[in-house]
């Protein structure tokens, strides 16, 4: 049993007190910590914790237990100063992307929880679906020999499906981009070495920033990946990892994942289609526990094992999403110019 602090009862918090936590029964709650009195009323009213599980600092929460982890679910700009103290506290952390707010920061992070011999995990939600984990196996097993090219299409229209951060800089490539990356880094088992991107914003766009863009991503290997992204798209509406077409020697693997929006669902989706042939769907397993449920059982289990699964979302290895985002966006401010990661994350 791993006993764990939360740090973060806001909106996007108080989802995990709710949603999440409870569905991973290896984890204990000792305390849930937020500087804001009204997020402790909030939580205590409206979900039932206890009173003497919160606390208006992460010290106070320390003094009165005996924890191992943080789960920070706190506003992007409080992850590095506060994800930093947990650590120097001694505990393990999972926190919510982006783990920090620059690589300078990140690199910190990752160095800091090596010297303290703890784990730091970024929750990578959608690393934990079934779809691009056969599609990792089946690329990592050679299913259609060498990839040739993969494409990359994700469209939905903000205005009309509750999305509303109008002002927030980089709304794709920060917000919503990095998840498709960090796919793109697992599922062929790569990392990026340069990019050009180009961003843009239209006309009927209520966006202060570009909603829209492509990109052209060289991984290490060679593969070369072709992005298109869209928060304006009038087009047929995609599962939020996208839709996937990764073209091989000897046939094609096409994939979908996280096909969920407001109450409705549907199933993740992988098809098989060799050269020449027909397409084939595959059966995918049941995973255990998926999306963000995945990862906080996936730390949890680390913190009591210590053995890392395969493509554990650790911050040593998030660096590389996270530089990948901020390649993007530099790549876009120069017009679509090639950038180089080593640039990146030197």
């Amino acid at each position: 049993m791993v006993k764990a602090i939360q740090v973060g009862l806001g909106h996007w918090g108080s989802s995990w007190t709710k949603d999440v936590i409870p569905k991973v029964p290896n984890v204990q709650m000792v305390g849930y910590v937020d500087s804001n009195p009204e997020a402790i009323q909030r939580v205590q009213t409206e979900l039932g914790i206890a009173e003497s599980l919160c606390f208006l600092s992460l010290e106070e929460a320390m003094k009165a237990s005996e924890a191992e982890l943080a789960i920070c679910t706190l506003r992007t700009e409080a992850h590095y100063p506060v994800v930093k103290r947990c650590l120097e506290l001694g505990l393990s952390v999972i926190v919510e992307k982006p783990f920090a707010s620059t690589i300078a920061q990140a690199k910190e992070l990752v160095a800091l929880a090596k010297e303290t011999g703890r784990v730091l995990m970024v929750s990578q939600n959608y690393r934990h679906q079934p779809a691009p984990i056969v599609a990792a196996e089946l690329i990592g097993a050679q299913r259609f020999g060498p990839v040739n090219l993969v494409s990359i299409d994700f469209r939905r229209h903000a205005p009309t499906q509750g999305y509303r951060y109008w002002d927030m800089p980089d709304p794709l490539l920060a917000d919503m981009s990095i998840h498709h990356f960090d796919l793109m880094r697992m599922v062929l088992g790569d990392n990026p070495k340069r990019v050009s991107c180009r961003t843009w914003n239209s006309p009927a766009s209520p966006f202060g920033h570009h909603p829209i863009g492509v990109a052209t991503l060289e991984f290490e290997k060679g593969t070369i990946v072709s992005y298109r992204g869209s928060w304006m798209s009038s087009g047929p509406v995609t599962p939020w990892a996208g839709e996937w077409v990764m073209d091989c020697s000897e046939g094609q693997i096409l994939w979908t994942s996280r096909d969920h929006f407001m109450g409705k669902a549907g199933p993740d989706r992988v098809t098989l289609q060799p050269l020449d042939g027909k397409p084939e769907p595959l059966a995918l397993p049941v995973l255990e526990h998926t999306d963000r449920v995945g990862t906080l059982a996936s730390v949890a289990r680390v913190i009591e094992t210590g053995t890392v699964p395969a493509r554990f979302s650790s911050g040593e290895d998030n660096l590389h999403s996270l530089a990948l985002v901020q390649a993007t966006i530099l790549s876009a401010s120069r017009n679509g110019e090639w950038v180089e990661l080593a640039e990146v994350l030197q």
